[in-house]
């Protein structure tokens, strides 16, 4: 009697995340991108509401997706940025070391 073939096993948890962060990193660079020129313009002193409200926002949907690829730093860190850029930012010095140790973590997701 032939046997049923066997199903090809299913790709793990860890290689389905790796696909979905390949494919999201872009997304994630730009989002990081908006912060880098929002933090820019608050140390030129020139940084507008439409600016900081973009820089918020992307700050918001870091925080929602660096956690779900294992950067819960990240996520720490991009909620830091989003509370700094719905208020009264701190110092530019402040933002570009949040911002910096974030993109690293990004850059360096293994």
């Amino acid at each position: 009697m032939e046997q049923p073939p066997v199903p090809a096993p299913q790709p793990s948890l860890t290689a389905a995340l790796d696909r979905l962060w390949t494919r999201f990193l872009p997304e994630i660079r730009e989002r990081a991108a908006v912060l880098d020129a929002a933090i820019q313009a608050a140390a030129a002193g020139s940084l507008g509401a439409e600016q900081k409200e973009a820089a918020a926002s992307a700050a918001h949907k870091l925080a929602g997706v660096l956690g779900t690829f294992n950067l819960q730093r990240g996520t720490e860190l991009a909620r830091q940025l989003e509370l700094q850029f719905n208020g009264t930012p701190d110092s530019a010095a402040q933002l570009s070391s949040l911002a910096s140790e974030m993109r690293s973590l990004i850059e360096n997701r293994k």
